[in-house]
């Protein structure tokens, strides 16, 4: 096993040592980013991210007047909106409390989209600070290589340098899809939620009339 785990493991030798410091920092920089996407996406299907269809039903229900519709609906519905829903329907809690929740919900779903974002604008930077850094490297030794220039030489530095712009930008594109693609859906989410405001409202304030403790929330 430690055989095999060393053969998997040279290519990313070979590379840090030809690529120098800038790579290796990028490679950390990549597992990181791996992590956080996996976080991400196991984050999202445990909250029922996308999953609208029983929330559809719902609003459908509560724009025809059908409120056990509804609640029949938000009962099947595996969304982490639901929840909130439910709860703001049985205490008749304001519109603003129930958008102040939400947020908070959508606040906790966007944790680590400040990691992707960084990384997909600095990790360009650093494959071209390194390739900075490895021109500067390739111009000294031809330099002192001083008559006597041999061009085989020149051109392996210089696409030793360009290596870690590749790196950089093999870091960077994932990052940017997959911060892109968790923004469309938390896009969609928001959306979502808009809609049930506005139909639960109604129904929020109705049944807020009924239940006198929470006559002061309906009105806040």
């Amino acid at each position: 096993m430690s055989a095999q785990m060393a053969a998997w493991l040279a290519p990313v030798r070979d590379l840090v040592e030809t690529g120098g410091p800038v790579v290796l920092l990028l490679l950390i920089i990549s597992v990181l980013t791996v992590a956080v996407i996996l976080y991400k996406l196991w984050q999202f299907a445990s909250a029922g991210v996308g999953r609208h269809r029983a929330l559809t039903q719902a609003i459908a229900a509560l724009e025809v007047d059908d409120p056990t519709g509804a609640r029949d609906a938000l009962a099947r519905s595996a969304s982490h909106l639901a929840p909130l829903i439910r709860h703001a329907w049985q205490s008749g809690q304001s519109r603003a409390r129930l958008a102040v929740e939400a947020e908070t919900a959508f606040a906790r779903l966007e944790r680590g989209f400040r990691w992707l974002d960084t990384v997909a604008q600095l990790a360009p930077l650093l494959g071209l600070f390194g390739t900075v850094l490895g021109m500067i490297d390739a111009f000294q030794a031809l330099q002192n290589a001083g008559a006597q220039v041999d061009p085989s030489v020149l051109a392996g530095g210089i696409w030793v340098a360009l290596l870690t712009t590749a790196a950089g930008l093999s870091v960077a594109m994932p990052a940017a899809l997959a911060l892109s693609w968790f923004e469309g859906r938390m896009a969609s989410e928001r959306l979502l939620a808009e809609r049930l405001l506005h139909s639960l409202w109604p129904a929020a304030l109705e049944t807020s009339a009924d239940e006198p403790a929470a006559t002061g929330l309906s009105h806040a």
